[in-house]
């Protein structure tokens, strides 16, 4: 079972142009920010939003705007799963996962529902179901008519903090156990990265990145990406030995090459003082402190300055530097610990 599309979608003065391909048994995670488009690309695969391009689907194609060919979202065997579950309020858990399916229907959602450990609540009413158990009972719902490709949107937002984890364990196990294509649309690098196999990264109606969690956190290519993997990340001109920032300042960094570069750094690299650093370290500024973000054990520190960066430190850091909003500081970065990669 595989996935090959290319979708375009002009609406509105906004322009979605993808092309996406997903392989049997790969989860792939669409990620970015609001209004990138990844909900039309999911609402164009399931047939929902017309398209100038080809969607095939194990060799059927769902979807060719050179032939005009269009297949009906009800012939795609195509499941959704949005955030909010939508499950009939009129209907009992049984009834609501039998729905859609054709031939012993009850039963057949009996036994998914007894696999998912929900079985006790085969009777219940949707309203008498906690946020956690309405999602997999919708997610059970749309598994049990044996879709091919399965589209999942936000699938966890809606829930609490509490149970969301919880919650997120059982749709790994569920996906892994769907034989199908599987495609989730998220803003959560935590669920991306739990979930998936793959990202892919929209921004502004095109693909920016895409690989592996590792790869794609490993390498930023936007700011969007580099705030989902928590690093620093700025663009420049390598100049051999250091990286040229548009506004002229220089970074330091061994093997800068030549060229158009990103330069990351990681916060827990970034130093801070309340007097300029003794010794030589070749990354030397005056920065500001803007604000300060307690996260667990850690404190995250955005500056302003020469280079805008986040420093993260640890809270008895932040007492002994006297640090609070407004505060100035020198900021300093070893030369090694700033990656560079081609832009």
């Amino acid at each position: 079972m595989s996935l090959t599309a290319q979708v375009r979608v002009a609406r509105d003065g906004f322009v979605l142009d993808v092309d996406l391909n997903v392989g049997a048994g790969e989860t792939v995670a669409v990620l970015g920010p609001n209004g990138a488009g990844k909900t039309t690309l999911l609402r164009a695969l399931a047939g929902l939003v017309a398209i100038d391009g080809r969607v095939e689907l194990d060799g059927d194609v769902l979807d060719d705007s050179t032939s005009k060919r269009h297949v009906p979202t009800e012939r795609r065997r195509v499941g959704l799963v949005f955030q909010d579950h939508v499950l009939f309020p009129h209907m009992t858990v049984l009834d609501n996962v039998a729905f859609g399916l054709k031939r012993d229907g009850r039963r057949v959602a009996r036994e998914w529902l007894d696999h998912a450990g929900l079985g006790d609540r085969a009777n219940a009413m949707p309203r008498e179901l906690s946020g956690g158990q309405a999602q997999r009972v919708a997610l059970i719902r749309t598994l049990a008519t044996e879709p091919r490709l399965l589209l999942l949107d936000e699938p966890l937002s809606a829930l609490d903090v509490s149970i969301r984890a919880e919650v997120r364990r059982d749709l790994s196990r569920q996906l892994a156990g769907f034989r199908g294509v599987r495609i989730l649309v998220t803003h959560d690098p935590l669920e991306a990265i739990a979930l998936a196999d793959r990202l892919v990264v929209l921004e502004h109606g095109k693909v920016v990145q895409s690989g592996s969690p590792a790869e794609v956190t490993a390498r930023p290519r936007s700011r969007f990406v580099a705030d989902l993997a928590g690093v620093n990340l700025l663009r420049g001109r390598g100049r051999g030995d250091h990286v040229e920032l548009e506004n002229g300042t220089g970074v330091a960094a061994p093997e800068a090459g030549d060229g158009d570069v990103f330069a990351v750094i990681h916060p827990r690299a970034v130093a801070l003082y309340t007097s300029r650093p003794e010794g030589t370290p070749r990354n030397v500024w005056r920065g500001r402190a803007e604000d300060l973000d307690l996260q667990g054990e850690r404190v995250r520190v955005r500056l302003s300055g020469t280079v805008p960066l986040v420093a993260e430190v640890t809270p008895s850091a932040v007492r002994e530097l006297h640090l609070d909003a407004g505060a100035e500081v020198w900021v300093a970065v070893k030369a090694t610990e700033v990656s560079v990669y081609p832009a």
